[in-house]
């Protein structure tokens, strides 16, 4: 089974894809552990990602979709695998389908965890952190005993720079106008599943657990 997953910030996109991992015994393919798989074992496309990424570059498409294909080839791959994080432009798409179609596979299935922007803004803007020892908390789902204190030593909770509600909502709106396409892509090609990322976590692992069984 042969799965790319998508979905916004803060959709729960994390959880879900290691229940999916878990439950259909497939590994989890993210861009940078790609990378990092190829960098270790000192690949040649490895060898010159390392090159970039120790300048702080940007890795150039044809080195990531090459660093893809051979994570791909890998054993591991052979019953199936889960995509996260690529692709990401439809540049990106048409060279997946190309590297698969080498492979005699394609893709079976698109997962895009749908939830609404205003509740992805609640969720991403709610969290807090003690600047005393590092706690988490979130004003929604766990928040402190006391407002603004941290329950464990007190200390005051503050909220970072990068989930301010401004910063949090240009991230979104990059991510919604990238991935259009892409949705739009895989919608024509018949392979693209929706699922409601608003649900209670054990309901949308239910929902994709029925798609990717053909149960839906």
């Amino acid at each position: 089974m042969n799965v790319i997953f998508m979905g916004p910030p803060g959709a729960g996109k994390g959880t879900q894809a290691e229940r999916i991992v878990s439950e259909f015994k497939i590994p989890h393919i993210s861009t940078g552990d790609a990378f990092r798989l190829a960098m270790k074992l000192e690949t040649p496309l490895g060898v010159e990602a390392k090159r970039y990424v120790d300048q702080g570059l940007l890795v150039p498409d044809e080195i990531t979709i090459g660093i893809v294909r051979e994570r791909l080839q890998q054993a591991d791959c052979v019953p199936g695998f889960l995509l996260d994080g690529f692709p990401r432009t439809l540049s990106q798409a048409e060279a997946l389908d190309e590297i698969l179609g080498s492979m005699g596979r394609s893709i079976d299935h698109v997962i895009n965890l749908q939830v609404d922007r205003n509740l992805l803004l609640a969720r991403l803007t709610g969290r807090r952190i003690c600047r005393s020892c590092g706690a988490t908390y979130h004003v929604l789902f766990n928040p402190p005993a006391k407002e603004g204190v941290c329950d464990k030593c007190s200390g005051e909770l503050y909220q970072r720079s990068d989930d301010t509600e401004e910063k949090v909502g240009t991230r979104l709106d990059e991510y919604i106008n990238k991935t259009a396409p892409l949705l739009e892509y895989y919608a024509n090609k018949g392979q693209l599943r929706q699922v409601d990322g608003e649900q209670e976590i054990n309901q949308v692992t239910e929902q994709i657990n029925s798609l990717l069984r053909g149960q839906a």
